[in-house]
């Protein structure tokens, strides 16, 4: 398997966690969004992956960009060990606190949208880091409430075992300490992202760590 990464990329992150938690071995391909323009928008990366986003996991034939596509394919052709629960309520819950994250927080901090914000829209540093902070906390204080007022969180998200849901936790809150975030009303996802970085498979995905990392 190749993954075309990024190693701030936070989508790319959650993949890199739940490649490691499976054991799979793969090829680490870096894809730097702001050299030469953004290598995410070469005519050769765009034939590859037309949203010029990473990451890209490519496997034999198949080529999938999205990164909860791709732990979706991940779980269904490696389903050993499990990041998705055996119950359809417990999978359900997962999917909607993965997708809370994924869906809801970080696309309004992608990295193009700050771009644009800046470059196309004028908007200053400050104004631009007041947006990033106030849609990361309006994001986990939705989570923090979920985890908080649910029986089935456990050590995780969702009980005892790694899911879907912290491979999308353990990366916001990488990016919400990277830009100053206040956590401190958020127990719940603090101690969460702790007791997940104690794992060797979320410790070797962290950025720092990546081949790329600057």
């Amino acid at each position: 398997m190749q993954l075309y990464s990024y190693f701030r990329s936070s989508a790319a992150y959650r993949v890199r966690i739940a490649l490691n938690l499976k054991g799979l071995s793969y090829e680490y391909l870096p894809v730097h969004l702001l050299k030469d323009g953004g290598q995410q928008t070469s005519a050769s990366y765009r034939k590859l992956n037309p949203t010029a986003l990473v990451p890209t996991l490519v496997d034999g034939e198949a080529v999938i960009g999205q990164s909860l596509a791709i732990i979706e394919y991940l779980e269904e052709t490696h389903p050993e060990p499990a990041l998705l629960p055996s119950d359809p309520v417990g999978r359900a819950r997962v999917r909607d606190l993965a997708l809370g994250i994924a869906c809801d927080t970080h696309p309004l901090n992608n990295l193009r949208v700050l771009k644009y914000l800046k470059h196309t829209l004028g908007v200053d540093e400050e104004a631009k880091t007041a947006w990033y902070r106030h849609w990361v906390h309006q994001g986990l204080a939705a989570l923090e409430a979920q985890l908080a007022g649910s029986p089935a969180t456990g050590r995780y998200c969702h009980g005892d075992t790694p899911t879907m849901a912290d491979l999308c936790l353990v990366p916001q809150v990488a990016n919400a300490r990277r830009f100053d975030c206040d956590l401190s009303a958020m127990p719940n996802v603090v101690r969460i992202d702790a007791a997940c970085r104690e794992l060797p498979a979320f410790a070797a995905a962290e950025p720092s760590r990546q081949p790329d990392a600057e």
